[in-house]
């Protein structure tokens, strides 16, 4: 486990899923080798500024696509959505026909990615996708198709006091008891490899268990420092008590799928 604290990155100017709408690729096009899962639930305001960073972070350094997992949004996220889809080659959409939490958002996104590598975006703007480049190169320096996940820490967060001190005790609590040794599992912002996430037991939080999932296969986990932003617009959808009291659950469940786990070391094949 390594952690690696780099200077911080300046803020920018600027299972029950139905997939009710999943955009085809370009025919011909070549496959991407990134795919920026996005899940958003009722983030109409953040739809436009998030993904034009993303566009102006990765366009012209590594062939990717965007995909936006609309979790049963009641506003105009869709709408919204699809209008920039007109514009930005790179933007799909898949949509839930009802709120299934962002665990199972990411996870359809993932299913439905065509790059091998994947990383995780929340919707609020928080995580920068300028740091994006930053965690692939961290990736790459572990050599191809690696078996490594590369957190987000946000070293510097613009939260309220109070929302800290939450995330450092949840995260005390949970390293604590998981030893995944990874400062900020509640970051966003992620990159991994498509197949390994996908070998990952399945369940609903997953998503905030992803070091220890991926320690208990096998691989490593490096956290990088990376920037944080205050929330802009909109407001959060997820409270501190059902973070807290289904945390509790997941943490016991993640344990007994730790004290059961087998990583084999291949010796030979022929």
């Amino acid at each position: 486990m390594t952690f690696e604290k780099n200077s911080l990155p300046e803020d920018p100017t600027l299972s029950q899923v139905a997939t009710a709408s999943v955009t085809a690729s370009t025919p011909g096009a070549a496959a991407p080798v990134l795919s920026v899962v996005v899940p958003v639930k009722n983030e109409a305001e953040n739809i436009e500024p998030l993904v034009t960073e993303i566009v102006s972070a990765l366009r012209g350094t590594v062939a990717f696509e965007i995909i936006y997992v609309d979790d049963g949004s009641t506003d105009e996220t869709t709408s919204i959505v699809r209008q920039l889809r007109q514009s930005v080659e790179e933007l799909h959409l898949i949509c839930h026909e009802k709120s299934c939490g962002q665990s199972i958002a990411v996870l359809t996104g993932v299913k439905n990615a065509r790059g091998d590598l994947i990383v995780t975006l929340d919707g609020d703007g928080q995580n920068d996708p300028a740091d994006i480049p930053q965690l692939l190169e961290r990736y790459r320096a572990e050599g191809d198709n690696a078996c490594v996940l590369i957190a987000g820490w946000r070293a510097n967060r613009h939260d309220t006091a109070m929302k800290r001190i939450q995330s450092r005790i949840a995260n005390k609590v949970r390293g604590g008891l998981l030893k995944d040794e990874t400062p900020d599992t509640g970051c966003g912002i992620k990159l991994f490899r498509r197949d390994d996430f996908l070998a990952f037991p399945r369940f609903n939080h997953m998503h905030r268990f992803l070091p220890a999932l991926m320690l208990r296969d096998g691989g490593k986990v490096y956290s990088v420092a990376v920037n944080h932003r205050p929330r802009l617009r909109g407001t959060s959808n997820y409270s501190m008590m059902n973070r807290l009291w289904v945390g509790i659950v997941d943490i016991m469940g993640v344990m007994w799928l730790q004290a059961r786990a087998k990583a084999p070391v291949v010796k030979s094949k022929e």
